[in-house]
């Protein structure tokens, strides 16, 4: 029999059935513009050089043009597009400098954390990977696996890029992880822009990932390593002739 409760003690209000629950607020009408319109950008849907109004965009997202202004000037701030005044809003291409920052900066941030990955045991080699790393890349390759059956370019672009943040977040460091997550952006969109150009690096990112996973299994630092380095390599180059 349950303990009787002393006179004024607070009782714990029970929750409200799921029929009567309050339903979630609608976003912020600005917020709305700016997801859409990221998320247009980041997929290709407006493409580089493509020059937005905002009236085409009020109506695209069903709201005034107020929230639309307010929704474009977060997206300038983030380097996605350039305002005019009395024109529209200018989607910015992607640059070659742009493309050589940001491949430099993940190989400085991937070859390094690819190496912490592997666990050092003596000094001629290293232990496997924990299983739970080694089975969070293999969900995520299957997850690559499967945008890639199914045409889903956007989606691939989100699954590769978590492969290498996982690798990235496992090696503790978080000033690196936050500066790797700074890069989110320009990453999807320029994975979208290479795989449009070249559909045949859908597979070939599929395999050169499986390979940097053989590596961490097999806990081999060095392996590990190249096979980054060549994968961004490549990744680079191609980059960089989609941006041309």
């Amino acid at each position: 029999m349950p303990p009787a409760m002393s006179p004024g003690a607070p009782t714990a209000a029970a929750p409200a059935p799921a029929s009567t629950r309050e339903p979630a607020a609608p976003a912020p009408a600005a917020d709305r513009v700016y997801r859409y319109l990221k998320q247009a950008v980041l997929d290709r849907r407006y493409e580089g050089g493509t020059l937005l109004t905002e009236g085409e965009v009020a109506e695209a997202v069903g709201v005034s043009r107020t929230p639309v202004r307010e929704g474009l000037l977060r997206l300038e701030t983030e380097g996605l597009i350039k305002l005019y005044p009395k024109k529209g809003a200018l989607v910015l291409a992607v640059s070659a400098q742009e493309i050589a920052d940001v491949v430099e900066t993940r190989l400085l941030v991937e070859e390094f954390t690819v190496r912490r990955a592997v666990l050092p045991q003596t000094s001629s080699g290293g232990t496997p990977s924990p299983p739970a790393l080694v089975e969070r890349l293999e969900e995520l390759l299957r997850a690559q696996q499967r945008c890639a059956d199914t045409g889903d370019l956007a989606a691939f672009a989100v699954a590769d890029r978590c492969f290498h943040a996982e690798i990235v977040r496992y090696a503790g460091n978080q000033i690196l992880s936050r500066l790797y997550d700074q890069l989110r952006d320009r990453q999807l969109r320029m994975g979208v822009a290479v795989m449009h150009a070249h559909p045949d690096r859908v597979h070939r990112n599929i395999v050169e990932h499986r390979e940097i996973l053989a590596a961490l299994r097999a806990g081999d630092a060095e392996a590990a390593a190249a096979c980054v380095r060549s994968h961004l390599g490549r990744v680079g180059s191609l980059m960089r002739g989609a941006a041309a």
